[in-house]
């Protein structure tokens, strides 16, 4: 049995693996570097064209979703890689979910900025 960490170890050691994750998916993947640098420039420009508090929320929310799902999908991708190069129906329709995923929450980003600043 691993002795594992516990309480102020293991967050950090958790911390540390989220890190590690988000540094590999910018690494690897072209679309969240992407999506981290309309991140970048949309949640600042949030602040500038809003005052209201809530509306600044729910500009700031989908795009954090964006990179939450593309992770996911990131995973979803690499485990799939992972069990084999032949192809697959499930293994397409899996890439396909995750894809159909990350897509629905960029029009979500769309949507919520043309509803709140039109």
């Amino acid at each position: 049995m691993k002795n594992e960490a516990t309480g102020i170890r293991r967050i950090i050691s958790a911390f540390r693996f989220s890190i590690q994750g988000l540094k590999s998916c910018y690494q690897s993947e072209t679309a969240f570097k992407q999506e981290v640098w309309a991140a970048i420039l949309l949640v600042p420009l949030s602040f500038w064209v809003t005052t209201v508090s809530i509306e600044r929320v729910l500009l700031i929310l989908p795009i954090f979703i964006v990179l939450i799902i593309e992770l996911i999908n990131t995973a979803v991708e690499s485990l799939v890689d992972r069990v084999g190069n032949e192809y697959h129906e499930l293994s397409g329709k899996a890439k396909d979910l995750g894809s159909a995923a990350v897509w629905l929450s960029l029009l979500l980003v769309i949507l919520t900025w043309s509803i709140i600043l039109l």
